[in-house]
């Protein structure tokens, strides 16, 4: 949700600048500053930006430039002003010393022009529309390049969760083994008389019961379909609303997967796969973040 865009145009002599900035956010938080001319059509720039931007932490900022400033001119007194704090200054303490109007023509207000606040034109208010659609389709493909890069990195991080996924085989094949052995070396250790009232055959049944729990082969085939389906929702043509909440979702079930993995290994080295799995996670739910 992360974007720049940025447009020029022209507004009565002046040079009229539309930017548009974004950051993550769940739902739109617009915030707007206006040039004087174009507050009076807040509420419509307001629409056309939510139409068009589903979400984020937007800020739209269209200033305007005055003539003198772009042609690095000497900007105009305001005499007015300047008039008027001399005449302040004089009934408060006589005269006024050259070097106190110096000091006066350098007030903000005195240099600053007088802005120009009349309602804007029919066709001025169409030129600005146009500007900031014009902004906003720079926001957009600014979007879509991070887009673009975004998939990219979600496929290189589940390629990483795949491969570490395949890792875990070598392990699981022996590890139920060692773990029979090791529950048969602890019944060995019991006492003969102990050992002459256990039931054998219930104990099989137990022991398979047991082994069958620690089977991760239905979270292997989940978390690789939730990894397959993650790529289906990324390649979709046609992107519908609410990817990133579908991403996200997808991402907390690859989540559960991963760590019911964890808890049925059994065994340091397939514990160490784990958690290199949910550091590559977290790294997709931080980035999932920023798909609309």
């Amino acid at each position: 949700m992360t974007g720049y865009g940025k447009a020029e145009s022209q507004l009565r002599g002046n040079k009229l600048i539309c930017e548009i900035r974004s950051l993550n956010s769940k739902s739109m938080d617009l915030s707007v500053r206006l040039a004087p001319q174009i507050r009076a059509h807040e509420l419509d720039l307001r629409t056309i930006v939510a139409q068009r931007l589903e979400r984020g932490k937007v800020d739209l900022l269209i200033t305007n430039e005055g003539v003198n400033e772009l042609k690095n001119e000497v900007t105009p007194i305001n005499w007015s002003a300047a008039k008027e704090y001399a005449r302040q200054y004089k009934e408060q303490f006589g005269d006024v010393p050259a070097e106190v109007m110096a000091s006066i023509l350098r007030f903000p207000d005195v240099l600053k022009q007088q802005e120009d606040t009349s309602d804007l034109t029919d066709d001025e208010w169409k030129d600005v529309q146009a500007l900031l659609n014009e902004a906003i389709d720079a926001f957009i493909a600014f979007r879509t390049q991070e887009g673009a890069a975004l998939q990219a990195m979600f496929n290189e991080k589940l390629d990483g969760i795949a491969d570490l996924l395949a890792q875990v085989e070598p392990f699981e094949k022996g590890r139920v083994a060692k773990i029979k052995e090791r529950l048969e070396a602890n019944l060995a250790q019991l006492s003969e008389s102990t050992q002459a009232q256990i039931d054998r055959n219930r104990l099989e049944q137990e022991m398979i019961y047991y082994l069958e729990k620690l089977d991760i082969t239905e979270e292997k085939v989940r978390l690789t379909n939730h990894i397959k389906y993650f790529r289906e929702v990324m390649a979709n043509g046609e992107r519908t609303k609410g990817e990133g909440k579908q991403l996200g979702f997808i991402a907390q079930e690859m989540g559960r997967e991963i760590n019911t993995l964890g808890s049925k290994s059994n065994q340091s080295e397939m514990q160490i796969i784990v958690v290199k799995m949910k550091d590559i996670l977290e790294q997709i739910k931080e980035q999932v973040l920023n798909v609309l």
